[in-house]
């Protein structure tokens, strides 16, 4: 029996969790270039790219992202296999996350 509902829909992202996610709802300022340290075939459909959020927030979530970035630039990011982040001198993280080629946009 579900006794509530909120937390339902959080847990199962229905309803946005900043604090779970890292992502605020909004239009994030994102920088990204390809990963200069993968390895990419010119033949696959998907390329990894280092991604930095230069609005403060956080990937916490990456399905969360995907989504975002699906709504907000027509981005497919791979949400199914791995990712990772790194610390930066300014305090700004990257992310080396996949992006499927032909979404990917300025």
């Amino acid at each position: 029996m579900i006794d509530d509902l909120d937390e339902y829909a959080k847990a199962h992202g229905i309803k946005h969790d900043v604090e779970r996610t890292g992502l605020k709802e909004h239009v994030h300022e994102v920088r990204w270039e390809p990963n200069p340290y993968a390895t990419d075939s010119p033949r696959s459909p998907y390329i990894g790219v280092s991604v930095t959020l230069d609005c403060g927030c956080e990937i916490n979530d990456l399905c969360a992202f995907a989504a975002q970035m699906k709504e907000q630039r027509g981005w497919n990011v791979a949400s199914s296999g791995g990712w990772g982040s790194s610390g930066r001198p300014e305090g700004k993280r990257t992310y080396s996350l996949r992006v499927r080629r032909k979404s990917l946009t300025d």
